[in-house]
């Protein structure tokens, strides 16, 4: 017996709108609209755009169907082709068997299928005149397939990107994981799974370095709605993402047991952080710290090694900009509320740890706490005011004048001699009568102060420059120590009791536990002094060999000076 093909089974139109919706995500009530319009618009094509034709969905059945309205009318409008085509006459109709009234609206089924073939022939015998669809007939099945494939991968489309809007558009100011998939003009496109995203060079951390392939967890910053679809911008340099982090690590934070006040940051290079507790058995430091530090440490790996620090927030601001500005210790602050403004004294060999590499540390302080900061040593301190009570002086001012001047920042004659009269007659001596005198020799001394400034400035640079090329033979061993970065008097105090009482000492010591703890530095400060005194060494050793070289380059000519002619 010859072999026979099995019959190919049925596919129901219902069961492939089912399907669809499950892989694509889709709502089936958008995907049965889409196809209703995607047959409603090729019969339009194919039977003409001005008939009234409309493509509904049979549930029982599983396929669409398509139907044309008539309106029944006294005449139809043959003059008008447009209407006449959706119009059928009272006479016509009753010829054809149908009883309906003027105005009645009459629906006719337009079978397109192959299967509805013998359907179709019976309705061209009936209604053939009136509808005018049999040369259209045979080829509209094909042409409607094609057509509604087009539309519905285009509205499927569509709603697959309108999906992911409505999915993201939520996780706005979240923390999103993906994938490195592609690099298009610097700009990193992310694939997160569902959607892509892209990282924008401007939102990229400088130092980090992408390869395809590579995990990316980044901060959600907007999510656009585009022609092409959804665009979901990342980013890796927002300060909100070393909040989102901290959140992540921390249970106190989430639970809002901690909260982080404010995030300053220098992407890639170094942030603070400042948090406080509204527990007061929580210490809130701590708690972002974590078990010998693996909170804080989870974080600084997810940021590719950027340093942060933790301070404790603090409602008073003096407290809180002298907690930002650590680990450099402060002496004194001066505020200006009016101009929102601090003035911070700080001891001469904290003065470099305050201002931190390149303006760093009060920089950072100065984001964190909101306040315009000006940083000054103890000794500079001392210097700005002799000069101002010299400079002032010279015009006539009494000391209780000067003092009160000083005291609302007036450093020099020149400041008297551009403010404003109303403020000057406010001080002791100054009044309406003589505040124009005061201001006239002011103008006269701001020139003589500023050669006394250049002079002493010059003075000052080369007393540095000496200061910082002594050979290191001559120093004592607490001179070098203060050279080290970090290391202030105090400090050495607390080294020598310890038994560290020279740069060697540290250098040896490895331990960074036992460094800290014996000493009070706390395990953090004795890291950061161990790396100093390396880096100090190694400038040392630098110096001190240039140093010798001059020496000995120099002593041969001077020899040679000194010794008699004809010797």
């Amino acid at each position: 017996m010859p072999a026979t093909n099995p019959p190919v089974p049925q596919v129901s139109l219902s069961m492939i709108l089912d399907q669809v919706a499950k892989d694509k995500g889709v709502s089936r009530a958008v995907l049965t609209n889409t196809l209703q319009d995607a047959i409603q618009t090729a019969a339009k094509k194919h039977f003409g755009q001005d008939r009234a034709i409309e493509a509904v969905f049979n549930e029982e059945k599983g396929v669409v169907e398509v139907f044309q309205t008539l309106t029944v009318v006294e005449r139809v409008q043959l003059e008008d082709p447009i209407t006449s085509v959706n119009q059928i006459s009272l006479e016509e109709a009753s010829q054809k068997g149908i009883e309906a009234d003027l105005g009645d609206e009459l629906l006719f089924q337009i079978f397109y299928r192959t299967e509805d073939a013998e359907e179709a022939r019976v309705q061209d015998e009936r209604y053939g005149d009136i509808l005018r669809l049999k040369t259209y007939r045979h080829s509209f099945g094909r042409i409607a397939a094609q057509t509604a494939k087009q539309v519905i991968l285009q509205r499927v489309r569509d709603a697959e990107r309108s999906n992911v809007f409505e999915e993201y558009k939520d996780r706005k100011a979240e923390i999103v994981t993906g994938v490195a998939r592609r690099f298009e003009r610097g700009n990193i496109i992310v694939d997160l799974g569902r959607a892509e995203a892209v990282l924008p060079v401007r939102e990229q951390v400088p130092r980090e370095s992408y390869r395809a392939g590579d995990r990316v967890q980044a901060y959600v910053v907007d999510v656009l709605r585009e022609s092409k679809g959804p665009q979901i911008i990342l980013s890796r340099a927002a300060n909100e993402l070393v909040k989102k982090l901290f959140e992540m690590e921390v249970p106190e934070i989430a639970e809002g047991v901690v909260v982080i006040e404010a995030v300053a940051r220098e992407p890639g290079g170094r942030a603070k952080i400042a948090v406080a507790s509204r527990d007061e058995d929580v210490d809130p430091v701590g708690a972002c710290v974590g078990m010998k530090g693996s909170r804080v440490q989870a974080v600084v790996q997810e940021l590719r090694g950027e340093k942060i620090d933790i301070v404790p927030w603090d409602e008073d601001p003096a407290k809180f900009v002298c907690s930002a500005l650590q680990p450099a210790e402060v002496s004194r602050v001066l505020i200006d509320e009016a101009n929102r403004a601090m003035e911070i004294i700080v001891p001469d060999d904290q003065l470099s740890l305050a201002i931190g590499r390149r303006g760093q540390n009060v920089r950072l302080a100065a984001q964190l706490t909101g306040w315009k900061l000006d940083i000054n040593s103890e000794t500079r301190v001392k210097e700005m005011r002799e000069f101002a009570s010299s400079s002032m002086t010279s015009i006539g001012l009494t000391d209780p004048a000067i003092e009160q001047l000083y005291q609302h920042g007036f450093r020099k004659s020149a400041d008297i001699a551009n403010a404003s009269a109303e403020v000057l007659t406010q001080m002791p001596g100054i009044t309406a009568e003589n505040v124009k005198e005061f201001q006239e020799k002011a103008r006269e001394q701001s020139w003589k102060d500023e050669e006394e400034l250049t002079r002493i400035d010059s003075e000052r640079e080369a007393a540095r420059q000496a200061e910082a090329r002594r050979h290191p033979s001559d120093l004592t061993q607490s001179e070098r120590l203060l050279r080290v970065r970090g290391i202030s008097d105090r400090n050495i105090e607390q080294l020598s009791s310890a038994g560290y009482k020279t740069v060697e000492d540290i250098q040896r010591e490895t331990d960074m536990m036992k460094l800290g703890d014996t000493t009070g530095l706390g395990v953090k400060k004795a890291r950061q002094v161990k790396t100093s005194v390396e880096h100090y060494l190694a400038e040392e050793a630098r110096l001190k060999k240039e140093l010798d070289q001059q020496k000995a380059t120099t002593e041969p000519a001077s020899s040679a000076a000194a010794a008699p002619a004809g010797a």
